[in-house]
């Protein structure tokens, strides 16, 4: 377990517990008990994708292989797949998303977790190892942002 951490994107805070781990696919991992790990989107991914208002799961719980696709998401930003970041068996959805997806937005590190997968988190990384991997990227994330702004305004 590391310290906390805060990645900032601008002026704007990414909190990054030091209790969980992270997947480069921008969602972070609580081990629990039994094997079972509870996943989420990070404050990064929330604050990327600003507003999420609809989500969609594609699959029934059972068996998956990493970068399977799992879900569907609508954000203000954009509209994508969700895929499994390690290989198991998920084996339940949070399906209160269903009706509010707006929970991820207001609490993605409680209430608004996504999924619970019995699987071995191997690959993923701790707050340190996760906030750099954000830093690598961010030059390259901040020059996306401004050209969806700048192509919005044409």
């Amino acid at each position: 377990m590391s310290e906390p951490l805060t990645f900032m994107m601008g002026n704007h805070p990414a909190p990054l517990p030091g209790d969980l781990l992270y997947c480069k696919n921008h969602m972070w991992c609580r081990p629990g008990e039994n094997g079972v790990l509870v996943f989420g989107f990070t404050s990064y991914a929330v604050r990327l994708m600003q507003d999420v208002y609809f989500l969609e799961w594609r699959i029934e719980p059972g068996n998956v292989t990493a970068k399977q696709e799992i879900g569907f998401i609508e954000t203000q930003k954009a509209t994508s797949g969700l895929y499994a970041p390690v290989a198991g068996r998920v084996v339940r959805f949070n399906t209160a998303l269903l009706d509010d997806p707006g929970t991820i937005n207001l609490d993605s590190y409680g209430r608004g977790w996504l999924f619970e997968l019995v699987g071995d988190p191997n690959g993923t990384l701790d707050a340190v190892a996760y906030f750099a991997h954000l830093e690598t990227g961010w030059e390259a994330t901040q020059r996306v942002i401004k050209g969806q702004i700048n192509s919005a305004g044409e």
